[in-house]
């Protein structure tokens, strides 16, 4: 069985071995071994049962039920190919750009709706997937390695806010219109009204930070 590590991250190694992607999470020399077990089989817990509910929908990986054996630190699953968003949206034509951040807003809705928080809605964990004999694109989110399960207005507010700043730093020759277009997508969700007036006190929270 051949293995390719294709990113080390700050919190994981991700391998790819035939056609799965191995998720294994770094052990941390600061923490007492005995606990570091414990911490990184617990966020590998929770990462896989996220993307188990996620799965269910919207495009994204379904894990296999080995990481929910006790303190496992290894997440196993199917290995998505295609680009990544962030490398990609650019070199659409901006009418494709569009249609693309409204099924991104639209899919956000979807995992607010089952109270689902990414917690890392960036353009770089998603994955642009297309058949070459299909003009329909698919958007697969990856890595929920921050995220959790929050009823909380306060949290998706923060989710939407991740993924502005995003836009405009990886895509910022048309951020606005982009963003924009996520809204549209974003506000097929019932309590979009209640997030989206928590979204404004967010960035006004972020440019009083900013104006130290």
């Amino acid at each position: 069985m051949e293995e390719k590590v294709i990113q080390i991250g700050a919190e994981a190694k991700i391998i790819l071995t035939n056609n799965f992607i191995i998720k294994d999470r770094v052990k941390k020399s600061y923490r007492i071994p005995e606990l570091d077990e414990k911490i990184r089989g617990r966020r590998t817990k929770s990462e896989a049962k996220l993307l188990l509910k996620a799965s269910e929908i919207i495009n994204c990986p379904k894990p296999f039920l080995q990481p929910l054996i006790k303190n496992s630190s290894k997440l196993k699953m199917p290995y998505i190919r295609g680009k990544r968003l962030s490398d990609n949206l650019d070199n659409f034509s901006l009418k494709k750009q569009k249609e693309i951040c409204k099924i991104l807003g639209e899919d956000i809705a979807k995992l607010h709706a089952s109270d689902i928080i990414h917690g890392d809605l960036t353009t770089s964990n998603m994955i642009l997937n297309q058949n070459p004999k299909s003009p329909k694109l698919k958007i697969y989110f990856v890595d929920f390695g921050l995220g959790l399960i929050s009823s909380k207005i306060e949290d998706k507010a923060v989710d939407l806010h991740l993924l502005k700043q995003a836009l405009e730093a990886k895509h910022f020759k048309n951020w606005k219109i982009l963003f924009e277009e996520v809204l549209k997508g974003y506000k097929k969700y019932k309590e979009s009204e209640k997030v989206l007036e928590q979204f404004k006190k967010v960035e006004k929270r972020g440019r009083y930070k900013g104006s130290y």
